[in-house]
Protein backbone atom coordinates (compact mmCIF):
# COMPACT_ATOMS: atom_id res chain seq x y z
CA UNK A 1 0.00 0.00 0.00
CA UNK A 2 1.10 3.42 -0.42
CA UNK A 3 1.92 5.88 2.75
CA UNK A 4 3.25 9.22 3.51
CA UNK A 5 6.51 8.67 5.63
CA UNK A 6 8.44 11.38 7.13
CA UNK A 7 12.07 9.69 6.96
CA UNK A 8 13.73 13.02 8.97
CA UNK A 9 12.90 16.34 9.39
CA UNK A 10 11.36 18.02 5.77
CA UNK A 11 11.91 14.64 4.73
CA UNK A 12 8.52 13.54 3.64
CA UNK A 13 7.77 10.89 0.49
CA UNK A 14 5.26 8.69 -0.09
CA UNK A 15 6.36 5.35 -0.58
CA UNK A 16 4.92 1.67 -1.33
CA UNK A 17 5.29 -0.35 1.95
CA UNK A 18 3.46 -3.15 3.58
CA UNK A 19 -0.13 -2.84 4.95
CA UNK A 20 -1.15 -3.94 8.11
CA UNK A 21 -2.04 -7.31 9.43
CA UNK A 22 -5.59 -8.12 10.12
CA UNK A 23 -7.24 -5.73 13.52
CA UNK A 24 -6.44 -7.46 16.27
CA UNK A 25 -9.09 -7.43 19.31
CA UNK A 26 -11.09 -4.62 19.96
CA UNK A 27 -9.86 -2.98 16.08
CA UNK A 28 -11.18 -2.13 13.27
CA UNK A 29 -9.02 -2.19 10.00
CA UNK A 30 -9.75 0.71 8.15
CA UNK A 31 -9.41 2.30 4.28
CA UNK A 32 -8.12 5.71 5.15
CA UNK A 33 -10.47 7.83 2.22
CA UNK A 34 -9.09 11.60 3.01
CA UNK A 35 -6.93 13.48 5.58
CA UNK A 36 -6.92 16.82 6.70
CA UNK A 37 -3.87 18.82 7.21
CA UNK A 38 -3.26 21.24 10.62
CA UNK A 39 -0.99 22.95 12.21
CA UNK A 40 0.12 20.04 13.79
CA UNK A 41 1.18 18.28 10.57
CA UNK A 42 3.42 21.33 9.87
CA UNK A 43 4.89 21.05 13.29
CA UNK A 44 5.48 17.25 13.12
CA UNK A 45 6.97 17.85 9.42
CA UNK A 46 9.42 21.30 11.02
CA UNK A 47 10.80 18.49 13.31
CA UNK A 48 8.39 19.98 16.56
CA UNK A 49 7.18 16.73 17.85
CA UNK A 50 8.22 17.50 21.67
CA UNK A 51 8.37 14.25 22.03
CA UNK A 52 10.53 11.11 20.75
CA UNK A 53 9.74 9.49 17.90
CA UNK A 54 11.27 7.17 15.31
CA UNK A 55 11.39 7.50 11.60
CA UNK A 56 9.68 6.62 9.38
CA UNK A 57 6.98 8.10 11.09
CA UNK A 58 3.50 7.58 8.77
CA UNK A 59 2.21 11.44 9.13
CA UNK A 60 -1.51 12.34 9.42
CA UNK A 61 -3.45 13.07 12.57
CA UNK A 62 -6.69 13.79 10.99
CA UNK A 63 -8.80 11.82 8.64
CA UNK A 64 -12.39 9.98 7.76
CA UNK A 65 -12.09 6.42 6.63
CA UNK A 66 -14.29 3.57 5.78
CA UNK A 67 -14.43 0.21 7.90
CA UNK A 68 -12.65 -2.74 5.58
CA UNK A 69 -12.55 -5.22 8.39
CA UNK A 70 -13.40 -6.20 12.45
CA UNK A 71 -11.22 -7.50 14.67
CA UNK A 72 -12.67 -9.71 17.46
CA UNK A 73 -14.71 -8.75 20.18
CA UNK A 74 -16.17 -5.61 18.40
CA UNK A 75 -19.85 -4.92 17.74
CA UNK A 76 -21.72 -2.22 16.49
CA UNK A 77 -19.96 -1.99 13.02
CA UNK A 78 -19.97 -3.29 9.44
CA UNK A 79 -17.84 -3.40 6.62
CA UNK A 80 -18.05 0.12 4.66
CA UNK A 81 -18.81 2.33 7.72
CA UNK A 82 -17.49 5.75 7.27
CA UNK A 83 -15.75 6.88 10.64
CA UNK A 84 -13.89 9.55 12.04
CA UNK A 85 -10.92 7.92 14.25
CA UNK A 86 -9.43 9.88 17.30
CA UNK A 87 -5.96 10.28 16.50
CA UNK A 88 -4.75 10.28 20.58
CA UNK A 89 -4.05 7.27 21.60
CA UNK A 90 -5.42 7.63 25.26
CA UNK A 91 -5.79 4.77 28.03
CA UNK A 92 -9.32 4.69 28.71
CA UNK A 93 -9.05 3.82 31.79
CA UNK A 94 -8.40 6.73 34.38
CA UNK A 95 -9.99 9.11 35.71
CA UNK A 96 -10.52 11.70 33.03
CA UNK A 97 -10.94 8.91 30.16
CA UNK A 98 -13.60 7.71 31.84
CA UNK A 99 -15.50 10.74 32.64
CA UNK A 100 -15.12 11.80 29.50
CA UNK A 101 -12.33 13.71 29.17
CA UNK A 102 -9.97 11.89 27.21
CA UNK A 103 -8.31 15.07 26.02
CA UNK A 104 -6.79 14.96 29.90
CA UNK A 105 -5.90 11.46 29.93
CA UNK A 106 -3.46 10.33 32.58
CA UNK A 107 -1.22 8.08 30.32
CA UNK A 108 -1.62 8.58 27.07
CA UNK A 109 0.58 6.28 24.23
CA UNK A 110 1.12 9.41 22.17
CA UNK A 111 -0.93 11.64 18.99
CA UNK A 112 -1.13 9.65 15.57
CA UNK A 113 0.74 11.17 12.96
CA UNK A 114 3.03 13.05 15.59
CA UNK A 115 4.40 10.72 17.66
CA UNK A 116 3.20 7.58 16.33
CA UNK A 117 2.31 6.16 13.30
CA UNK A 118 -0.83 8.29 11.45
CA UNK A 119 -3.29 7.92 8.49
CA UNK A 120 -1.23 9.13 5.76
CA UNK A 121 -1.47 5.64 4.68
CA UNK A 122 -4.25 3.83 2.41
CA UNK A 123 -4.83 1.43 5.41
CA UNK A 124 -4.37 0.98 9.13
CA UNK A 125 -5.77 -0.33 12.32
CA UNK A 126 -7.76 1.57 15.09
CA UNK A 127 -9.26 1.34 17.74
CA UNK A 128 -12.91 0.70 17.77
CA UNK A 129 -13.18 2.30 21.20
CA UNK A 130 -12.11 5.58 19.15
CA UNK A 131 -13.61 6.20 16.24
CA UNK A 132 -17.07 7.96 15.59
CA UNK A 133 -19.71 6.71 12.89
CA UNK A 134 -20.09 9.56 10.41
CA UNK A 135 -24.20 10.34 10.06
CA UNK A 136 -25.11 9.92 7.00
CA UNK A 137 -25.77 13.15 5.71
CA UNK A 138 -22.52 14.15 6.59
CA UNK A 139 -20.36 14.51 3.05
CA UNK A 140 -17.08 12.43 3.36
CA UNK A 141 -14.94 15.54 2.91
CA UNK A 142 -16.26 17.46 5.64
CA UNK A 143 -15.85 14.36 7.74
CA UNK A 144 -12.63 14.54 7.25
CA UNK A 145 -11.75 17.89 8.96
CA UNK A 146 -13.44 16.59 12.00
CA UNK A 147 -11.34 14.96 14.08
CA UNK A 148 -8.44 17.73 15.09
CA UNK A 149 -10.32 21.49 13.52
CA UNK A 150 -14.00 20.64 14.01
CA UNK A 151 -13.86 18.96 17.12
CA UNK A 152 -11.40 21.85 18.69
CA UNK A 153 -13.83 24.48 17.81
CA UNK A 154 -16.65 22.47 19.28
CA UNK A 155 -14.74 21.81 22.42
CA UNK A 156 -13.42 26.06 22.72
CA UNK A 157 -16.76 27.40 22.08
CA UNK A 158 -19.27 25.49 24.46
CA UNK A 159 -17.40 23.04 26.74
CA UNK A 160 -14.78 25.78 27.83
CA UNK A 161 -15.68 29.24 26.65
CA UNK A 162 -19.68 28.41 26.92
CA UNK A 163 -20.64 30.65 24.16
CA UNK A 164 -24.22 31.75 23.95
CA UNK A 165 -26.82 33.32 21.22
CA UNK A 166 -26.53 36.99 20.74
CA UNK A 167 -23.22 37.28 22.22
CA UNK A 168 -20.25 39.35 21.01
CA UNK A 169 -17.25 37.22 19.34
CA UNK A 170 -13.61 37.96 18.64
CA UNK A 171 -12.00 35.32 16.38
CA UNK A 172 -8.51 35.06 15.04
CA UNK A 173 -7.54 34.30 11.93
CA UNK A 174 -10.94 33.85 10.36
CA UNK A 175 -9.36 32.53 7.20
CA UNK A 176 -7.25 29.47 9.16
CA UNK A 177 -8.83 25.90 9.63
CA UNK A 178 -10.15 26.73 12.95
CA UNK A 179 -11.21 30.37 12.69
CA UNK A 180 -13.37 29.59 9.58
CA UNK A 181 -15.35 26.77 11.60
CA UNK A 182 -16.20 28.99 14.59
CA UNK A 183 -17.20 32.05 12.40
CA UNK A 184 -19.65 29.27 11.08
CA UNK A 185 -20.51 28.40 14.39
CA UNK A 186 -21.11 31.63 16.30
CA UNK A 187 -22.97 33.16 13.14
CA UNK A 188 -25.47 29.87 13.54
CA UNK A 189 -25.84 30.82 17.18
CA UNK A 190 -27.13 34.59 16.32
CA UNK A 191 -23.40 35.77 17.97
CA UNK A 192 -22.21 39.31 16.52
CA UNK A 193 -18.73 38.12 15.03
CA UNK A 194 -15.90 40.10 14.71
CA UNK A 195 -12.69 38.39 12.96
CA UNK A 196 -9.15 39.13 12.01
CA UNK A 197 -7.21 38.35 8.45
CA UNK A 198 -4.92 39.02 6.77
CA UNK A 199 -5.56 41.30 3.47
CA UNK A 200 -8.89 42.68 1.50
CA UNK A 201 -8.95 39.06 -0.58
CA UNK A 202 -9.31 37.02 3.32
CA UNK A 203 -11.29 39.97 4.15
CA UNK A 204 -14.40 39.50 1.24
CA UNK A 205 -14.50 35.30 2.16
CA UNK A 206 -14.87 36.66 5.55
CA UNK A 207 -17.42 38.33 5.53
CA UNK A 208 -19.26 36.01 2.71
CA UNK A 209 -18.64 33.40 5.56
CA UNK A 210 -21.16 35.36 7.95
CA UNK A 211 -18.77 37.79 9.64
CA UNK A 212 -20.13 40.83 10.64
CA UNK A 213 -17.26 42.99 10.88
CA UNK A 214 -13.57 41.94 9.65
CA UNK A 215 -10.52 43.56 10.91
CA UNK A 216 -7.17 43.54 8.66
CA UNK A 217 -4.67 43.09 10.75
CA UNK A 218 -1.76 44.49 7.93
CA UNK A 219 -3.91 47.77 8.49
CA UNK A 220 -5.43 48.31 11.80
CA UNK A 221 -4.96 47.51 15.17
CA UNK A 222 -7.46 44.98 15.76
CA UNK A 223 -7.58 46.02 19.97
CA UNK A 224 -8.88 49.26 18.44
CA UNK A 225 -11.23 48.36 16.26
CA UNK A 226 -13.00 46.02 18.77
CA UNK A 227 -12.93 48.76 21.47
CA UNK A 228 -15.03 51.18 18.85
CA UNK A 229 -17.55 48.64 17.30
CA UNK A 230 -18.14 47.76 20.75
CA UNK A 231 -18.78 51.17 22.34
CA UNK A 232 -15.37 50.26 24.61
CA UNK A 233 -17.79 47.54 26.16
CA UNK A 234 -15.37 44.78 24.74
CA UNK A 235 -16.42 41.10 23.45
CA UNK A 236 -17.79 38.39 25.66
CA UNK A 237 -15.50 35.65 24.33
CA UNK A 238 -12.15 35.83 22.37
CA UNK A 239 -11.36 32.29 20.33
CA UNK A 240 -7.81 32.88 20.46
CA UNK A 241 -4.71 30.68 19.06
CA UNK A 242 -2.46 32.95 17.11
CA UNK A 243 -0.48 33.23 20.58
CA UNK A 244 1.98 36.61 21.17
CA UNK A 245 1.35 38.75 18.16
CA UNK A 246 -2.11 39.06 19.22
CA UNK A 247 -2.57 37.86 23.16
CA UNK A 248 -1.97 41.46 24.59
CA UNK A 249 -4.31 42.93 22.06
CA UNK A 250 -7.16 39.95 22.70
CA UNK A 251 -7.03 40.81 26.47
CA UNK A 252 -7.82 44.60 25.29
CA UNK A 253 -10.65 43.58 23.55
CA UNK A 254 -12.53 41.43 26.46
CA UNK A 255 -15.35 43.16 28.39
CA UNK A 256 -14.99 43.02 31.70
CA UNK A 257 -16.18 39.25 33.08
CA UNK A 258 -15.17 38.04 29.21
CA UNK A 259 -13.77 34.60 28.47
CA UNK A 260 -10.76 34.14 26.84
CA UNK A 261 -10.34 31.09 25.52
CA UNK A 262 -7.14 29.32 23.40
CA UNK A 263 -5.64 26.62 21.79
CA UNK A 264 -2.69 27.47 20.13
CA UNK A 265 0.77 29.84 19.56
CA UNK A 266 1.56 29.82 16.01
CA UNK A 267 3.13 32.77 16.43
CA UNK A 268 5.24 32.29 19.34
CA UNK A 269 4.54 30.80 22.92
CA UNK A 270 5.38 33.85 25.04
CA UNK A 271 2.96 36.71 25.82
CA UNK A 272 2.95 38.85 29.29
CA UNK A 273 -0.53 39.56 31.46
CA UNK A 274 -0.98 42.84 34.06
CA UNK A 275 -2.22 40.59 36.90
CA UNK A 276 -4.05 43.80 38.18
CA UNK A 277 -6.07 43.96 34.98
CA UNK A 278 -6.75 40.49 35.55
CA UNK A 279 -8.10 40.25 38.55
CA UNK A 280 -9.82 44.00 38.23
CA UNK A 281 -11.46 43.25 34.83
CA UNK A 282 -11.97 39.69 36.27
CA UNK A 283 -10.99 38.03 32.94
CA UNK A 284 -11.60 34.38 32.58
CA UNK A 285 -8.61 32.77 30.43
CA UNK A 286 -8.92 29.34 29.61
CA UNK A 287 -6.47 26.91 28.07
CA UNK A 288 -8.02 24.45 25.63
CA UNK A 289 -6.04 21.63 23.97
CA UNK A 290 -7.77 18.83 21.78
CA UNK A 291 -10.87 17.59 22.53
CA UNK A 292 -12.75 14.80 24.09
CA UNK A 293 -14.10 12.19 22.09
CA UNK A 294 -17.40 13.20 22.48
CA UNK A 295 -16.68 16.60 20.91
CA UNK A 296 -15.99 14.80 17.95
CA UNK A 297 -19.48 13.27 17.71
CA UNK A 298 -21.35 16.81 18.49
CA UNK A 299 -19.29 18.08 15.85
CA UNK A 300 -20.25 15.19 13.26
CA UNK A 301 -24.11 15.67 14.76
CA UNK A 302 -23.82 20.04 14.30
CA UNK A 303 -22.63 19.35 10.84
CA UNK A 304 -25.26 16.66 9.99
CA UNK A 305 -28.30 19.44 11.01
CA UNK A 306 -30.65 17.58 12.10
CA UNK A 307 -33.50 20.09 12.70
CA UNK A 308 -31.89 22.66 11.19
CA UNK A 309 -29.52 23.66 8.27
CA UNK A 310 -26.23 21.97 9.34
CA UNK A 311 -22.75 24.06 10.06
CA UNK A 312 -19.71 22.71 7.46
CA UNK A 313 -16.61 23.14 7.56
CA UNK A 314 -14.79 25.59 5.09
CA UNK A 315 -12.64 23.65 2.45
CA UNK A 316 -10.18 25.67 0.70
CA UNK A 317 -8.86 22.77 -1.38
CA UNK A 318 -7.93 19.24 -1.93
CA UNK A 319 -4.57 17.47 -3.28
CA UNK A 320 -4.53 13.53 -4.39
CA UNK A 321 -1.88 12.01 -1.60
CA UNK A 322 1.34 12.58 -4.05
CA UNK A 323 0.72 16.24 -3.90
CA UNK A 324 0.97 16.93 0.11
CA UNK A 325 4.12 19.11 -0.18
CA UNK A 326 1.98 21.21 -2.17
CA UNK A 327 -0.28 21.23 0.39
CA UNK A 328 2.04 21.88 3.60
CA UNK A 329 3.90 24.41 1.87
CA UNK A 330 0.42 26.63 1.22
CA UNK A 331 -0.10 25.78 4.96
CA UNK A 332 3.12 26.66 5.90
CA UNK A 333 2.72 30.43 4.47
CA UNK A 334 -0.44 30.79 5.48
CA UNK A 335 -1.78 30.79 2.10
CA UNK A 336 -4.90 29.28 2.56
CA UNK A 337 -8.49 29.92 3.35
CA UNK A 338 -9.92 27.10 5.46
CA UNK A 339 -9.32 23.00 5.21
CA UNK A 340 -6.52 21.90 3.02
CA UNK A 341 -7.42 18.33 2.03
CA UNK A 342 -5.27 15.38 0.90
CA UNK A 343 -7.46 12.66 -0.95
CA UNK A 344 -6.57 9.08 -0.46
Amino acid sequence: MRALLLRADRDLALEEVAPPPPPGPGELGLRVRAMALNHIDVWGYRGMAFAKRRFPLAVGAEAVAEVAAIGPDVAGFAPGDRVVPYAAMVCGQCRACREGRENLCENPTGVRGFHIDGFGAEFTNHPARLVVKVPAAVATEDAACVAVAYATVEHMLFDNARLEPGEWILVHAGGSGIGSIAIRVAKSLGCTVITTVGGPEKAAKARALGADHVIDYKADRFEGVVRKLTSKRGVDVVFEHVGADTWAGSLLSLKRGGRLVTCGATSGPSGSINLMQLFQQQYRIIGSFGSPLSATARALARIAGGARPGVRPVIDSAYPLAEVHAGLERLERRDVFGKILVTL
